[in-house]
């Protein structure tokens, strides 16, 4: 197994990228690689700011000949999204990535693999390293906890940042130029419950679903993989009626951006109905797997016999709770009518919880028109609402808009065509890059989005792929040396 990446070209941004995987960085948790980040810019005796938030911003001066360049900032986000296999024993906290190279591709050993956006991190970084690439005024702008809240755009202060131009490299498909992106939303609905002891005689199973891809809530949702929430309750829908399920408890789901790979839950069944509900699920696991033979083929739903639980969800709140999930939205919810392929609202069932007297179910909403995202959200509200559950939405944070004249998308087309012989597309995302929201505290910045070719992000099945990575950072040398001048 090849886990040297110091061998691979473009050996600065290589290099930087090993030394990432080596900082533990989960979201909310970036005080190590902030502290990396901060010494690596004062050790170049470059000016280096950390913000209240935690935000690195690192300047340049330009090199000779090049001071009369419209100034330009790089940017990429220090978190990594935490996800790993369940038989791999790993603490995102303390453990460094362990990488593999495989063939053209860098990936991890069973977890997250980090390049996104250690790709982007990676890339300013060597820049701000090098000696010889030629560039106007830079400037390296690192957020934080862009993953599970954008509080470092959020949190960006007026006046901090002189550029003119953003070049975020957080993008996933070598040969695309994104110019515009997907605004999200979080709901997060609430049922309180009772918890009663089982009535009569009873047995309990832990239902275990799991197997699936999971994947990017955005990028990966038009891809319409199994979701682990979804799929349990789909189960407990028939047996509870059919076999007087009782749900003790159920946690499905870790993340709110990633579509969920697991979901697992304690229930009860009345004795009686033991077997006709253990061969239930069995028939309805060939069912489901059937559905999802080619896009999640790995589905698997065990039911194994446990002790049984002390409380369970009382009757009345339970059914509320489970009618509320089978209809709440996820999933594609419209197609772009004017960028064919490009998904315009989706919603993500993410995070599902059972316990305590509390069932909670947390999703994700993204629409690049902020009139449809709102109009789902009070959707999920309404369908919470009718079983009695309080809704919050918060984190609302808007879409970027794309801009037809954008002087540095038509230098960058012109660049890219040269040097690589065709012409790059022009896309939208559905995903929430930070460009919306740095958009609205700097709304002269002219902005671009680009980056190497990342799979399966969100996904412990994460690579970025070696060749793609060296073309990404060519096309960034090459647009340094030609950004328009003031």
């Amino acid at each position: 197994m090849n886990t040297n990446l110091s061998n691979l070209k473009p050996e600065g941004l290589w290099q930087n990228f090993q030394k990432l995987t080596q900082i533990p960085r989960p979201s909310k948790k970036e005080e190590k690689v902030i502290r990396f980040m901060k010494e690596f810019g004062e050790n170049m005796g470059l000016k280096t700011i950390v913000d209240e938030v935690g935000n690195v911003i690192i300047k340049k001066p330009a090199t000779p000949g090049m001071e009369n360049r419209k100034g330009v900032i790089m940017q990429g986000h220090l978190d990594m999204v935490p996800q790993a296999n369940s038989d791999r024993n790993f603490n995102f906290d303390t453990d460094p990535i362990e990488t593999i190279v495989d063939g053209e591709w860098v990936k991890a050993n069973g977890t997250t693999l980090g390049s996104d956006n250690g790709m982007g991190v990676a890339a300013a970084m060597a820049i701000l390293e090098s000696k010889t690439i030629e560039h106007g005024p830079l400037e390296a702008l690192f957020t934080v906890d862009e993953e599970t809240g954008m509080t470092g755009a959020f949190e960006l202060k007026p006046g901090i940042l002189d550029g003119d131009i953003l070049l975020n490299m957080d993008s996933e498909d070598e040969g695309e130029l994104y110019v515009g992106c997907a605004g999200g939303i979080n709901a997060t609905s609430i049922l309180k419950y009772d918890e009663v002891a089982p009535e009569g005689t009873v047995a309990a199973y832990k239902i275990h679903v799991s197997g699936m891809k999971g994947g990017h809530s955005g990028i990966d949702i038009p891809l319409y993989r199994a979701n682990a929430n979804k799929i349990i309750f789909r189960l407990m829908k028939k047996t509870a009626k059919d076999f007087g399920l009782k749900i003790a408890n159920l946690e499905g789901g870790s993340l709110r951006n990633a579509i969920p790979r697991e979901a697992v839950s304690v229930v009860t069944v009345k004795k009686a109905n033991e077997k006709a509900f253990v061969d239930f699920v069995a028939e309805i696991e060939k069912t489901i797997k059937k559905e999802y033979a080619t896009a999640d083929p790995g589905l698997n739903i065990t039911c194994i016999a446990v002790e049984v639980p002390a409380k369970v969800m009382e009757c009345a709140a339970q059914k509320k709770f489970i009618d509320a999930i089978y209809a709440c939205p996820n999933g594609v919810v419209r197609m772009s009518s004017d960028m064919e392929g490009l998904v315009e609202t989706s919603t993500n069932l993410a995070i599902v919880t059972i316990k305590n007297g509390e069932a909670k179910a947390l999703s994700l909403l993204r629409s690049s028109v902020d009139s449809a995202k709102h109009d789902l959200a009070e959707t999920v509200v309404s369908v919470f609402d009718l079983a009695g559950a309080v809704t919050e939405l918060d984190g609302d944070y808007p879409g970027w808009k794309p801009n037809p004249d954008s002087a540095i998308l038509r230098e960058m087309k012109e660049i890219y065509t040269k040097k690589f012989g065709k012409v790059p597309e022009i896309k939208a995302i559905h995903a929430g890059l930070e460009c919306g929201l740095l958009g609205g505290v700097y709304p002269n910045w002219d902005m671009i989005s680009f980056g190497p070719t990342i799979r399966f992000p969100h996904s412990p099945d994460e690579k970025v792929n070696i060749p793609s990575v060296q073309k990404f950072w060519d096309f960034l040398v090459e647009t340094l040396k030609h950004v328009p001048v003031k």
